[in-house]
């Protein structure tokens, strides 16, 4: 039988110009993995959005992706907390199963 894990998985919708400084948050709580996703349009409170490559990339949104055990998502979400409204950003946080729970 398999055996699994739960685990905190972190999204968070940015703006692409953000990223450099959300690396640098993920590497100050000690977070040893994540992914990233071009984020190509969607619609939401603000309207429609989509990435046209005109500007350079200063409208691309990312979907940043992140797996972390309990106290070290509460940490990363503490050192997120200044940044939400300043940036509006979109943070979605759910309970998900993993195996080889060492790895997350």
């Amino acid at each position: 039988m398999v055996v699994t894990t739960k685990r905190k998985k972190i999204e968070i919708l940015i703006d692409r110009p953000l990223m450099k400084r959300l690396r640098q948050l993920s590497k100050d709580v000690e977070i040893s993995g994540y992914t990233v996703f071009n984020a190509i349009g969607g619609e939401g409170g603000q309207g429609r959005w989509r990435d046209d490559q005109v500007t350079g990339g200063a409208g691309s949104k990312i979907l940043f992706v992140s797996i972390l055990d309990q106290e070290k998502a509460g940490e990363f979400l503490a050192a997120l907390e200044p940044l939400l409204d300043e940036y509006g950003l979109r943070v979605f946080i759910s309970t998900v199963e993993v195996i080889r729970a060492d790895r997350f």
